[in-house]
């Protein structure tokens, strides 16, 4: 499994280099990143949280698995909270409204990784859809705090909403309204009585998430001077901090307290993959501070090919 996983994090961070290209080569016109973003959120994932929970969302299923959300929400406030601390070390005694948005941008990193496009690549790719089901149980919470908190935090505040906005607003995105229709539909059983078309286009569209994803990810980063981006040394503790201490720690103290091995790798994806391309989009389309989410994500993604392999074999295949 290590291997696979290895393999699929080299063909992962290929197609980011396609995107990375496909911008730096002017070959796709600027706005093509909110094409593909647009493409993501409206049409790709959703497509796939509905076909996969339609198929392998059953009762018996759901009544086995059903621990999963609460395994996920326990550990997504884990480390909200732990964020809360780090982001004051990251940024220290902020004093004007910058560095307070940058301290919430280093929040952010801390609580929230690519559990989305990436973590769903990886789970599908190396684990297959029943594994992926198991996974969108795992993340059923973690995204309504992403779509709501996190949000919450990447707004400045002078432009953005109260949280509790935020909440319905990330309760009524496309891809919770598809997961949560996936869901009912699954336990109802109804997918038996949609046309056999419906259901292909939605598992080919669903097939599209992952690759379209990973060419947004190198388009949007392609943006941004690789010299700027590079020379932040916090950024790179950030990186090792958020991929590899945190995941650590809460991967063995779940192996400590003989949680199941699934568990332990639904929580090292879900919040040991990189730190997300939102911290990049929400800046950049409210004029907050880009450069430090730019960085983020670049440095994290790069490294992320080496980082979460090594993470799987040490603490999942060695622990065994």
């Amino acid at each position: 499994m290590f291997e696979k996983t290895l393999w699929q994090m080299l063909t992962m961070f290929a197609f980011i280099l396609v995107g990375y290209a496909l911008r730096r080569t002017k070959i796709l016109p600027e706005q093509s990143g909110v094409t593909m973003a647009r493409l993501e959120t409206y049409f790709f994932v959703p497509a796939l949280s509905l076909s996969n929970m339609m198929a392998y969302c059953t009762v018996e299923r759901f009544r086995e698995n059903w621990t999963l959300i609460l395994y996920g929400a326990v550990l997504v406030i884990v480390f909200i909270l732990v964020a809360i601390p780090l982001s004051h070390l990251f940024v220290p005694g902020a004093k004007t409204s910058a560095e307070e948005y940058q301290r919430s941008i280093y929040r952010y990193g801390m609580s929230f990784a690519n559990y989305g496009f990436m973590g769903d690549f990886i789970i599908l790719e190396v684990f297959g859809n029943l594994f992926f089901f198991k996974y969108k149980m795992f993340c059923l919470v973690v995204g309504i705090f992403c779509s709501s908190y996190g949000l919450y935090l990447l707004i400045p505040k002078d432009k953005g909403a109260g949280l509790w906005h935020n909440v319905k607003k990330g309760l009524l995105a496309p891809p919770m309204l598809a997961l949560f229709a996936g869901i009912a539909v699954g336990l109802l059983n109804l997918g038996q009585y949609l046309p056999p078309f419906l259901t292909s286009m939605l598992e080919k569209a669903g097939a599209c998430q992952g690759p379209v994803a990973m060419v947004l990810a190198g388009f949007v980063i392609a943006g941004f001077p690789l010299r700027e981006i590079l020379v932040n040394k916090k950024v790179y503790v950030a990186t090792f901090v958020r991929m590899v201490a945190i995941p650590a720690v809460i991967v063995l103290a779940l192996h400590l307290l003989k949680a199941p091995t699934d568990v332990r790798i639904l929580a090292l994806i879900c919040f040991g993959t990189p730190l997300g391309l939102n911290s990049i989009v929400y800046p950049q389309t409210y004029g907050g501070d880009v450069k430090t989410g730019a960085a983020m994500a670049s440095i994290s993604h790069t490294l992320s090919v080496v980082i979460i392999p090594l993470m799987y074999l040490l603490l999942i295949e060695l622990l065994a």
